[in-house]
């Protein structure tokens, strides 16, 4: 892991080619989003919530991580910027707004429409705006990852509002940033059969000690929603900072497993990773409706283990068909609006440096990247 690279020029040609194994992990850490929030209502149970508790240790930070990685290039030039427009903001509007809609008709709550507090899952969208735009602070800082530590450990000794999802951005951020310092020469290094195999048996070694002692990780679940203050959660502030620490490296060493069993070669996962967005802004609304029109999981909380392997099934059936093509081509122009009558031609942005060459295709000097330390030697 090296500092990050130096600006680019913004690209003038068209949309960057999309690389497999990335479309990959996303597909993987869609059905474990989608499969997670299948069980959330049965964590009265120890097998869902083991299950649970293996899933939050590391999906989120799975994904924050890939998504820090992919922004690694912003430099907040007029496509860029357009790109979060119709890609993060229109998207949350919508989705926030409907899903808050939906649970009032239910529950009559909330009152009143909140838009900029996120309730469910459009917090994610509205994190990635933020460590979006403070991307420019982690080119600066000389220490960015330490910082984003302390800021996450930070995080959970005081009130913070829900004002989007603000507890969330900062106590996931050590990801987003050791995401931005990741390079393609990482991945690959993660995908070689040594780590592999070490990484298999980090991932299913934690998956028997969460289905081993689920029922002593009942306070778990709280702190896995990262977002609860020490003190609510009934610790000191030393044992807070303890176990959000501990979390952030059992986070970083599972998401890093799970990277390293991620494919790299396109396959059928590929083209549906490409289409996460929809899976994961559309299940929430199946979800609510399950749950409040059927009472379904009331219902199927007496039948147990297998309550609990029929909704990972279901889970990762619904993640699959919402990645579908005919999904992403009915929702493409709702949740990824062009815009391009809303915002100037990138062309005319004389604050970045057009080029005719996209950055992923120009040569770097070679003064840029320093030589790669081992991987175990790359958090500073």
């Amino acid at each position: 892991m090296s500092p990050l690279s130096p600006l680019p020029h913004a690209e003038r040609s068209g949309p960057r080619e999309r690389i497999a194994y990335l479309d990959n992990a996303r597909f993987w850490v869609m059905l474990l989003v989608v499969i997670g929030h299948f069980l959330t209502d049965l964590v009265v149970m120890d097998s869902a919530r083991g299950l649970y508790t293996w899933i939050y240790l590391f999906h989120m930070p799975f994904f924050v991580l890939i998504s820090g990685y992919t922004a690694r290039h912003y430099v907040g030039d007029f496509r860029q910027v357009r790109r979060i427009v119709s890609t993060l903001i229109v998207p949350y509007l919508i989705v926030e707004t409907a899903l808050q809609l939906m649970t009032w008709h239910y529950d009559r709550d909330p009152e009143r429409l909140m838009i900029l507090s996120p309730q469910w899952v459009g917090w994610f969208l509205a994190a990635l705006f933020v460590w979006r735009l403070t991307t420019p602070i982690w080119r600066a800082l000389k220490y960015p990852i330490t910082t984003s530590i302390i800021i996450s450990l930070a995080a959970g000794m005081i009130e913070i509002p829900n004002t989007l999802a603000l507890h969330k951005v900062l106590g996931f951020l050590p990801f987003y940033v050791i995401g931005l310092h990741f390079n393609r020469e990482l991945f690959l290094r993660l995908t070689t059969l040594k780590y592999r195999v070490i990484g298999a048996a980090l991932l299913l070694g934690s998956l028997v000690f969460c289905l081993a002692f689920a029922s002593h990780l009942t306070v778990m679940s709280r702190w896995l929603l990262w977002r609860v203050r020490y003190d609510e959660l009934g610790v000191s502030l030393v044992e807070g900072v303890l176990v959000r620490g501990l979390l952030i490296a059992a986070g970083l060493v599972l998401a890093l497993s799970a990277l390293a069993l991620v494919p790299r070669a396109k396959s059928w996962t590929t083209d549906l990773g490409s289409r996460t967005l929809y899976a994961y802004l559309l299940h929430g609304f199946v979800i609510i409706w399950l749950d409040r029109q059927f009472g379904l999981w009331a219902a199927i909380e007496p039948y147990g283990a297998v309550a609990v392997l029929g909704c990972v099934a279901v889970g990762a059936v619904l993640a699959i068909v919402l990645m579908t093509k005919p999904v992403g081509t009915l929702f493409r122009p709702i949740f990824e609006p062009k815009l391009t009558w809303m915002f100037r031609d990138p062309s005319q942005d004389v604050h970045h440096p057009q080029s005719d060459v996209p950055v992923w295709k120009q040569p770097r000097d070679p003064r840029d990247e320093p030589p790669q330390p081992p991987l175990m030697r790359v958090i500073r």
